[in-house]
Protein backbone atom coordinates (compact mmCIF):
# COMPACT_ATOMS: atom_id res chain seq x y z
CA UNK A 1 0.00 0.00 0.00
CA UNK A 2 1.10 3.60 -0.94
CA UNK A 3 1.78 5.55 2.39
CA UNK A 4 -0.51 9.29 2.14
CA UNK A 5 2.66 11.26 2.25
CA UNK A 6 4.24 9.53 -0.52
CA UNK A 7 1.00 9.15 -2.16
CA UNK A 8 0.73 13.41 -2.21
CA UNK A 9 4.32 13.43 -3.64
CA UNK A 10 3.05 11.01 -7.01
CA UNK A 11 -0.15 12.65 -7.33
CA UNK A 12 2.14 16.41 -7.27
CA UNK A 13 -0.60 17.36 -4.59
CA UNK A 14 2.24 19.21 -2.58
CA UNK A 15 0.33 22.33 -2.17
CA UNK A 16 -2.38 20.73 0.17
CA UNK A 17 0.19 21.29 2.79
CA UNK A 18 -1.20 24.93 2.10
CA UNK A 19 -4.87 24.59 1.55
CA UNK A 20 -5.33 22.59 4.63
CA UNK A 21 -4.48 25.56 6.33
CA UNK A 22 -7.21 27.57 5.69
CA UNK A 23 -10.75 26.99 4.04
CA UNK A 24 -12.03 26.90 0.27
CA UNK A 25 -14.34 29.39 -0.94
CA UNK A 26 -16.44 29.76 -3.98
CA UNK A 27 -17.51 27.78 -7.25
CA UNK A 28 -13.99 27.31 -7.66
CA UNK A 29 -12.89 26.28 -4.69
CA UNK A 30 -10.21 29.12 -3.75
CA UNK A 31 -8.61 29.49 -0.92
CA UNK A 32 -9.36 31.93 1.61
CA UNK A 33 -6.70 34.45 2.39
CA UNK A 34 -7.02 37.82 4.88
CA UNK A 35 -5.82 40.71 5.45
CA UNK A 36 -5.82 43.21 8.31
CA UNK A 37 -5.03 46.99 8.39
CA UNK A 38 -1.96 47.68 8.74
CA UNK A 39 0.94 50.29 8.07
CA UNK A 40 1.05 52.29 4.67
CA UNK A 41 3.83 51.39 2.32
CA UNK A 42 5.81 54.27 1.40
CA UNK A 43 7.50 52.26 -1.36
CA UNK A 44 6.75 49.07 -3.48
CA UNK A 45 9.67 47.13 -4.94
CA UNK A 46 9.52 44.81 -7.41
CA UNK A 47 10.36 41.11 -7.11
CA UNK A 48 12.86 41.33 -9.51
CA UNK A 49 14.31 44.19 -7.76
CA UNK A 50 16.42 42.54 -4.85
CA UNK A 51 18.14 45.91 -4.80
CA UNK A 52 15.24 47.72 -3.47
CA UNK A 53 13.61 45.33 -0.97
CA UNK A 54 14.77 47.32 2.11
CA UNK A 55 14.65 51.09 -0.27
CA UNK A 56 12.86 52.26 2.80
CA UNK A 57 11.51 51.52 6.50
CA UNK A 58 8.10 50.30 5.31
CA UNK A 59 9.01 48.74 1.27
CA UNK A 60 6.63 46.39 0.29
CA UNK A 61 7.51 43.80 -2.15
CA UNK A 62 5.46 43.57 -5.49
CA UNK A 63 4.43 41.21 -8.46
CA UNK A 64 3.34 43.78 -11.06
CA UNK A 65 5.98 42.43 -13.94
CA UNK A 66 5.89 40.39 -16.78
CA UNK A 67 4.90 36.96 -15.87
CA UNK A 68 8.20 35.51 -17.07
CA UNK A 69 9.89 37.18 -14.52
CA UNK A 70 8.85 34.85 -11.45
CA UNK A 71 6.57 32.47 -13.34
CA UNK A 72 8.76 30.52 -15.08
CA UNK A 73 9.72 26.57 -14.44
CA UNK A 74 11.99 27.45 -11.86
CA UNK A 75 9.35 30.36 -10.74
CA UNK A 76 7.67 30.44 -7.19
CA UNK A 77 4.35 28.18 -7.92
CA UNK A 78 6.55 25.36 -9.59
CA UNK A 79 8.99 25.21 -6.87
CA UNK A 80 6.08 24.88 -4.49
CA UNK A 81 3.53 22.58 -6.79
CA UNK A 82 6.79 19.92 -7.12
CA UNK A 83 8.12 20.38 -3.62
CA UNK A 84 11.24 21.59 -4.87
CA UNK A 85 13.62 22.26 -1.90
CA UNK A 86 16.70 23.59 -3.35
CA UNK A 87 14.47 26.21 -5.25
CA UNK A 88 12.08 26.99 -2.43
CA UNK A 89 15.69 27.48 -0.01
CA UNK A 90 16.82 30.22 -2.81
CA UNK A 91 13.57 31.83 -2.74
CA UNK A 92 13.19 32.09 1.11
CA UNK A 93 16.94 33.74 1.10
CA UNK A 94 15.95 36.11 -1.81
CA UNK A 95 12.61 37.06 0.55
CA UNK A 96 14.39 37.00 3.75
CA UNK A 97 13.85 39.78 6.18
CA UNK A 98 10.72 41.19 4.05
CA UNK A 99 7.88 41.67 5.94
CA UNK A 100 4.70 42.68 3.46
CA UNK A 101 4.09 41.47 0.09
CA UNK A 102 1.42 41.86 -2.16
CA UNK A 103 0.20 38.79 -3.85
CA UNK A 104 1.73 37.86 -7.48
CA UNK A 105 0.05 39.39 -9.79
CA UNK A 106 -0.70 36.47 -12.41
CA UNK A 107 -2.02 38.09 -15.90
CA UNK A 108 -5.15 37.82 -16.15
CA UNK A 109 -6.13 37.61 -20.53
CA UNK A 110 -9.50 38.30 -21.89
CA UNK A 111 -8.93 35.68 -24.82
CA UNK A 112 -8.04 32.81 -23.72
CA UNK A 113 -9.89 29.85 -21.68
CA UNK A 114 -11.50 30.95 -18.28
CA UNK A 115 -9.84 27.73 -17.05
CA UNK A 116 -6.08 29.50 -17.08
CA UNK A 117 -7.31 32.50 -15.66
CA UNK A 118 -8.93 31.20 -12.92
CA UNK A 119 -6.28 28.84 -12.41
CA UNK A 120 -3.87 32.06 -12.74
CA UNK A 121 -5.90 33.03 -9.29
CA UNK A 122 -5.13 30.18 -7.98
CA UNK A 123 -1.54 30.19 -8.46
CA UNK A 124 -1.51 33.71 -6.88
CA UNK A 125 -3.28 32.18 -3.90
CA UNK A 126 -1.20 29.14 -3.67
CA UNK A 127 2.10 31.65 -3.29
CA UNK A 128 0.12 34.16 -0.95
CA UNK A 129 -0.08 31.26 1.59
CA UNK A 130 2.80 29.83 1.36
CA UNK A 131 4.77 33.36 2.19
CA UNK A 132 2.60 33.94 4.91
CA UNK A 133 2.74 30.23 6.56
CA UNK A 134 6.78 29.92 5.14
CA UNK A 135 8.03 33.02 5.75
CA UNK A 136 5.82 35.21 7.59
CA UNK A 137 4.97 37.25 5.34
CA UNK A 138 1.79 39.65 5.54
CA UNK A 139 0.61 39.38 1.83
CA UNK A 140 -2.08 41.90 0.45
CA UNK A 141 -4.84 40.17 -1.78
CA UNK A 142 -4.18 41.78 -5.51
CA UNK A 143 -7.77 42.71 -7.08
CA UNK A 144 -7.30 41.25 -10.59
CA UNK A 145 -9.32 40.32 -13.67
CA UNK A 146 -9.58 40.20 -17.26
CA UNK A 147 -13.07 41.62 -17.50
CA UNK A 148 -16.63 41.73 -15.79
CA UNK A 149 -17.02 38.16 -16.22
CA UNK A 150 -14.56 37.03 -13.88
CA UNK A 151 -16.01 40.28 -11.13
CA UNK A 152 -17.68 37.07 -9.80
CA UNK A 153 -14.86 35.32 -8.54
CA UNK A 154 -11.96 37.52 -8.33
CA UNK A 155 -12.68 38.34 -5.04
CA UNK A 156 -13.53 34.81 -3.70
CA UNK A 157 -12.52 34.30 -0.12
CA UNK A 158 -11.57 38.37 0.04
CA UNK A 159 -14.22 38.98 2.24
CA UNK A 160 -13.36 39.86 5.53
CA UNK A 161 -10.23 41.72 3.55
CA UNK A 162 -9.46 45.20 5.68
CA UNK A 163 -6.48 45.82 2.78
CA UNK A 164 -6.50 45.32 -1.04
CA UNK A 165 -3.85 46.32 -3.79
CA UNK A 166 -4.98 47.15 -7.55
CA UNK A 167 -2.34 47.80 -10.46
CA UNK A 168 -3.49 50.70 -12.77
CA UNK A 169 -0.46 50.50 -14.88
CA UNK A 170 -1.29 49.93 -18.29
CA UNK A 171 -5.55 49.92 -17.66
CA UNK A 172 -5.56 53.95 -18.15
CA UNK A 173 -4.52 55.13 -21.20
CA UNK A 174 -8.12 54.19 -23.46
CA UNK A 175 -11.45 55.09 -22.55
CA UNK A 176 -12.65 51.43 -21.93
CA UNK A 177 -9.68 50.66 -19.76
CA UNK A 178 -10.94 53.35 -17.72
CA UNK A 179 -14.22 52.49 -17.06
CA UNK A 180 -13.52 48.73 -16.49
CA UNK A 181 -11.48 49.78 -13.78
CA UNK A 182 -14.20 52.00 -12.11
CA UNK A 183 -16.64 49.08 -12.59
CA UNK A 184 -13.67 46.73 -11.06
CA UNK A 185 -13.52 49.31 -8.30
CA UNK A 186 -17.15 50.05 -7.36
CA UNK A 187 -17.79 46.07 -7.23
CA UNK A 188 -14.58 45.78 -4.85
CA UNK A 189 -16.04 48.30 -2.86
CA UNK A 190 -19.35 46.82 -2.42
CA UNK A 191 -18.78 43.65 -1.99
CA UNK A 192 -15.69 44.10 0.55
CA UNK A 193 -18.06 45.25 3.62
CA UNK A 194 -14.58 45.19 6.07
CA UNK A 195 -12.73 46.69 3.61
CA UNK A 196 -10.53 50.21 4.86
CA UNK A 197 -7.54 50.79 2.49
CA UNK A 198 -6.80 50.16 -0.90
CA UNK A 199 -2.96 50.21 -1.91
CA UNK A 200 -2.23 51.57 -5.92
CA UNK A 201 0.59 50.53 -7.78
CA UNK A 202 0.79 53.43 -10.36
CA UNK A 203 3.13 54.61 -12.37
CA UNK A 204 1.49 58.25 -12.80
CA UNK A 205 3.48 61.02 -11.12
CA UNK A 206 0.72 62.92 -10.54
CA UNK A 207 -0.87 60.95 -7.50
CA UNK A 208 -4.00 62.89 -7.21
CA UNK A 209 -4.84 62.13 -10.65
CA UNK A 210 -4.57 58.56 -9.68
CA UNK A 211 -6.55 58.63 -6.74
CA UNK A 212 -9.31 60.32 -8.60
CA UNK A 213 -9.72 56.69 -10.35
CA UNK A 214 -10.39 55.68 -7.41
CA UNK A 215 -12.63 58.05 -6.16
CA UNK A 216 -15.92 55.94 -5.70
CA UNK A 217 -13.90 54.15 -2.85
CA UNK A 218 -12.59 57.39 -1.36
CA UNK A 219 -15.71 59.24 -0.72
CA UNK A 220 -16.82 55.54 0.55
CA UNK A 221 -14.05 56.33 4.00
CA UNK A 222 -11.57 53.92 2.05
CA UNK A 223 -8.03 55.13 2.66
CA UNK A 224 -6.15 55.36 -1.30
CA UNK A 225 -2.57 55.24 -0.71
CA UNK A 226 -0.62 55.10 -3.54
CA UNK A 227 3.52 54.06 -2.90
CA UNK A 228 6.79 55.33 -5.20
CA UNK A 229 7.98 52.85 -6.36
CA UNK A 230 11.26 52.58 -9.30
CA UNK A 231 8.89 53.33 -12.49
CA UNK A 232 7.04 56.69 -11.09
CA UNK A 233 10.68 57.69 -10.01
CA UNK A 234 12.01 57.18 -13.47
CA UNK A 235 9.23 58.94 -15.08
CA UNK A 236 9.43 61.67 -12.95
CA UNK A 237 12.97 62.30 -14.02
CA UNK A 238 11.71 61.92 -17.37
CA UNK A 239 9.20 64.85 -17.15
CA UNK A 240 11.69 67.37 -15.63
CA UNK A 241 13.40 66.50 -19.01
CA UNK A 242 10.34 66.92 -21.05
CA UNK A 243 7.91 69.09 -19.15
CA UNK A 244 5.91 68.40 -21.66
CA UNK A 245 5.23 65.21 -21.90
CA UNK A 246 2.53 63.20 -20.86
CA UNK A 247 1.52 61.64 -17.42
Amino acid sequence: MVKKKNLKELLNLNFVDLTNKTYLVGKYDLPYVNCPNVLSPDYLALYSERCNYFKTENTWVCFYIFDKKFDTIDGIYNAIYYNDQAKLKKIKEKLEGVKYAIAPDYSQCGDIPRVENIYRLFKARIVSLWMLFELNIIVIPNVTYANENYFDVMLDGMQNCEVVAFSIKGSVKETSERELLSKAIEYTVDNLKKLKKIIVYSVLINDEKTKGLFEYASNRGIEIVVPNNVLKERNKILSEVDPNGED
